[in-house]
């Protein structure tokens, strides 16, 4: 599984001749084997949690405690490590059409952007470290400064990282130019700062809008150009002292829920290395394959029921499009059809359980787990018979010359290796959903058992890909994390400034109520989703938009519902949306060709978006 999330991520590459994605250096190798242990750790300890409380009726108090330690720990490795694979996440799509010389000055532009944020957070970070060793932690009874030097130590090994590869990779002469303009931007906003404190919320147009556009566009790390927006805005607009940014950081990375992103991570990397998503796409193809559109059933139904292993669109679509292709293309479907069906197939899968996409939305607006995940079945049956049904208007014409129903023989067979893969969905979703055990727990007790199933039925896992299935985990944890961490930083700074009051007053004025609303936050989520990717958007979004839904008297689920759909809508509609391209790189077909096919399936996604929106009770009914 790459280890990019849907990715806006293009590898942050610091030159045109470095486009291709550096896999690690051997500086790193200790951070590596390190971030590898921490996951091993927290899986141990989370897994001997489950087990004294289920088995021994004997809950181990501090089992939460010492995992929350080992995960910031792990989290900042992989932030570190994600630089060092150029694995952060990025918007590409401007940086991409700018002029060479420019392209030149901003590719040295962008790494020093990200050095000046990290520079500016190390004297904080370490000042807040310090400060929490006189807080002791309550089942332990250690220092807390313990986890918390996680975050200084982070940030210079990725300040060390960052300026080793600009230097290593970019023209000086543009390294030069662009520090300069650093340095003179940010002696511009200190001489003005008097002025700006007393701006008023106009400033906030300038620092978090601005300046994250600006950021966005030169390809700056999306986590950077949040963290930098935010950092800004304290230091040259407010008296708030910027340690408080490495607060609000460590609070956006540290929720107890969160410890089950890396673990689901992990499951898909497993689903992929043993080839138990594979055996199911099989088991369907034997099923459904003999009837008209029925590659395109088995398409859009193995990305429904394999999104409930792996949690994660990249390793979804990976894992379908190469077996199910070449029968397809045997059958007539032309390539761009079957991107666009794999582009919207997998923006319909995003609410099957245990998306990593609603445990982060759970964690961020204080939503139900266990709610979001009964919901998200609901919702994703709801767009999947929207596509099946465009899906068989469009194969009527299909080519089923030499198609022959499976024997039973043959149906048995696929359906006897694939059962042990299918049963782990099912576990997964009805053990979260009946409360009968936390998402993390689950995550951890579905990572031993497809790894055991994986190892005694489907092939194994030899050690070398284990662990490098350990070190991609812990980059692409560190990549969301950090993301969640300087998002959290400004909605929270947007907050403090008054400015959510004025949104709530502005949209819940709006005539027309929460039907209005609805409408409004559909059109902010499809943007929110071309641009920003899921985790992004939701992070800096949910703590605005949440509360505003809630005085309009709509349920949270209902609500997350929608905006989960809107944003995977979002996320896929070209020419912006970069979950599209992704899937043409999957898919091996040019965007170009594929813009085109994709827009009735959008459509179709639209419609059953409008009805999950205006039809509350498909998504509350069966909570």
């Amino acid at each position: 599984m790459t280890a990019t999330l849907d990715p806006i991520a293009a590898p942050l590459s610091f030159n045109a001749e470095s486009e291709a994605p550096h896999r690690g250096s051997k500086l790193l190798k200790p951070i590596e084997m390190i971030s590898a242990a921490l996951l091993v750790v927290v899986i141990l300890l989370l897994l001997a949690g489950v087990i004294s409380r289920y088995v021994f009726s004997l809950p181990i108090v501090w089992v939460d405690e010492a995992a929350s330690i080992s995960f910031l720990w792990l989290a900042m490795l992989g932030s570190a490590i994600a630089f060092d694979r150029n694995e952060h996440l990025r918007l590409t799509l401007f940086l991409n059409k700018m002029p060479p010389r420019l392209q030149r000055f901003v590719d040295a532009f962008a790494p020093l952007c990200a050095v000046a944020f990290l520079l500016a957070l190390v004297m904080p970070s370490l000042e807040y470290a310090m400060d929490e060793w006189y807080i002791t932690t309550p089942t332990l009874n250690i220092p807390n400064a313990f986890r918390a030097a996680a975050i200084p130590f982070g940030i210079i090994l990725m300040l060390g990282i960052v300026l080793r590869y600009t230097f290593k990779v970019a023209d000086r002469r543009q390294i030069i130019l662009a520090a300069l303009v650093i340095a003179a931007i940010t002696l511009a906003l200190w001489y003005f700062s008097p002025s700006l404190v007393r701006a008023g919320n106009v400033k906030l147009a300038l620092f978090l809008v601005v300046f994250v556009a600006v950021g966005l566009a030169a390809g700056v790390p999306i986590a950077f150009c949040f963290g930098l927006g935010t950092l800004s805005y304290l230091a040259f607009g407010t008296n708030v002292p910027t340690i408080v940014m490495v607060g609000r950081m460590d609070e956006g990375m540290s929720g107890i829920i969160l410890l089950s992103v890396p673990i689901f991570v992990l499951l898909g990397c497993v689903l992929d290395a043993t080839g138990m998503g594979k055996a199911i796409v099989d088991f369907l193809a034997s099923l459904l394959g003999h009837v008209k559109a029925g590659m395109s059933y088995v398409l859009l139904g193995s990305l429904f029921i394999v999104s409930g292993i792996s949690g994660s669109k990249v390793s979804d679509m990976a894992t379908v499009a190469p077996a199910l292709f070449p029968e397809m293309k045997r059958r007539g479907h032309s390539p761009r059809e079957m991107i666009a069906l794999l582009a919207t197939g997998a923006a319909m899968a995003d609410t099957v359980p245990p998306s990593i996409v609603l445990i982060v939305l759970g964690a961020a607006a204080g939503v139900s787990i266990a709610g979001l995940f009964t919901s998200g079945i609901v919702i994703a049956a709801v767009l999947l018979a929207a596509l099946v049904g465009l899906a068989r208007w469009k194969s009527r014409h299909e080519d089923m010359h030499g198609v022959r129903r499976a024997t039973m023989g043959v149906i048995g067979r696929a359906m006897v290796i694939a059962a042990p893969a299918l049963v782990l969905p099912f576990i997964i979703r009805s053990t979260v959903a009946g409360g009968v055990a936390t998402a993390t727990e689950v995550s951890t007790i579905a990572v031993l058992y497809a790894m055991f199933i994986g190892i005694i039925l489907y092939g194994g896992i030899s050690w070398k890909t284990f662990y490098g299935m350990l070190v991609e985990t812990a980059s692409l944890t560190g990549a969301i994390l950090l993301i969640l961490g300087t998002a959290l930083a400004m909605a929270w700074a947007i907050t403090q400034a008054g400015v959510a009051q004025n949104i709530a007053s502005f949209m819940t004025g709006l005539p027309g109520g929460w039907i209005t609303f609805m409408a409004l936050t559909i059109v902010v989520f499809l943007v929110l989703g071309c641009i920003l990717e899921g985790l992004p958007a939701i992070v800096l979004m949910a703590p605005l938009m949440f509360p505003i839904a809630k005085n309009l008297g709509i349920n949270d689920i209902h609500y997350s519902m929608v905006v989960v759909t809107a944003m995977n809508i979002g996320l896929m509609t070209p020419p912006i949306g970069i979950g599209f391209y992704l899937a043409c790189r999957i898919g091996d077909v040019s965007p170009d060709e594929a813009i085109g096919a994709i827009w009735p399936y959008l459509i179709a996604l639209m419609v059953g978006l409008v009805v999950i929106a205006y039809v509350p009770w498909l998504s509350t009914a069966f909570l």
